[in-house]
């Protein structure tokens, strides 16, 4: 005679995946978007500087990689995509505040969690700090003459880049820097996915990799590659070529992140959601 079966017992939901579920983490990123409001000014402008230095080393080594690569155009660039993903990693390991990630804020500002004022005062101080962090060390490489590594040919890299992002139409420049920051603030999403240290690596790095590899603009990457390029004395780079660039890539890069993502993800998870987080 058979046995009845008893029924199969339901896993508990924390072991049926090993990552948090896209409404977890939009709760994570919202919470973590009220903390960094918060987040004393002088904390969060030396957190902002330690991002511009660390997205500047991602560039200079993807500047190092893609000279000489003699690979065909689409492979070195994914691989200096990846090389440049180096940036966020340490972000998002080593605790940094970047502007373009910080975009992510939104979501906890439609939901009232924040104020105006607290995501404005977070952007300038984020922003500020990491233009600080970018051209320190793009100073640094010049101190160090970094660029004369391959007789020079890393120089050339770097010349040609800044030359491309200063000729760019400011029209071009804010719609590469909106699709940027759409990848940008999807890898920090992602990466409010992971559980351990690798997940969120292995989470940064292929959107990141994919934005550069693309040839998207990033507001704090192009902090280091235009004034390196300055620095070095780079023919048809000046500073006035800095600020024509960086103000249409910084708003596209908002626009992005704040807009097609972080809106996107409180309309789809967080909108009418029960409040998690004490409003203000």
């Amino acid at each position: 005679m058979d046995r009845p079966t008893a029924p199969m017992a339901r896993l508990p939901e924390t072991l049926e995946i090993d990552a948090y579920a896209p409404a977890q983490i939009a709760e994570r990123v919202e919470r973590a978007g009220v903390a960094k409001a918060r987040l004393p000014a002088l904390q969060t402008l030396a957190l902002g500087v330690l991002a511009g230095a660390f997205i500047a080393l991602g560039a200079m080594l993807f500047t190092l990689v893609t000279t000489d690569h003699g690979m065909g155009f689409g492979p070195a660039r994914w691989l200096g995509g990846i090389t440049f993903s180096l940036g966020l990693v340490m972000v998002a390991i080593a605790g940094a505040e970047l502007f373009t990630g910080n975009n992510l804020l939104v979501m906890a500002w439609v939901d009232g969690r924040i104020r105006l004022a607290e995501l404005a005062r977070n952007w300038t101080i984020v922003y500020f700090g990491n233009f600080v962090g970018a051209v320190g060390v793009a100073f640094l490489v010049w101190l160090a003459d970094g660029l004369s590594l391959g007789q020079g040919r890393v120089l050339d890299t770097a010349a040609a880049i800044a030359r491309a992002k200063v000729g760019l139409d400011p029209v071009v420049a804010f719609f590469r820097a909106v699709l940027c920051n759409v990848l940008v603030c999807m890898a920090v999403w992602l990466s409010f996915a992971a559980r351990e240290v690798t997940g969120k690596i292995l989470a940064i790095v292929f959107p990141i990799s994919a934005f550069v590899a693309l040839g998207f603009e990033h507001s704090i990457a192009n902090m280091y590659f235009l004034p390196v390029a300055i620095l070095h004395g780079v023919e048809d780079v000046g500073f006035g070529g800095l600020f024509t660039n960086l103000v249409p890539v910084t708003a596209g890069n908002v626009v992005g992140g704040g807009g097609l993502v972080a809106l996107a993800y409180w309309l789809c998870y967080r909108y009418k959601a029960e409040a998690t987080v004490e409003r203000r």
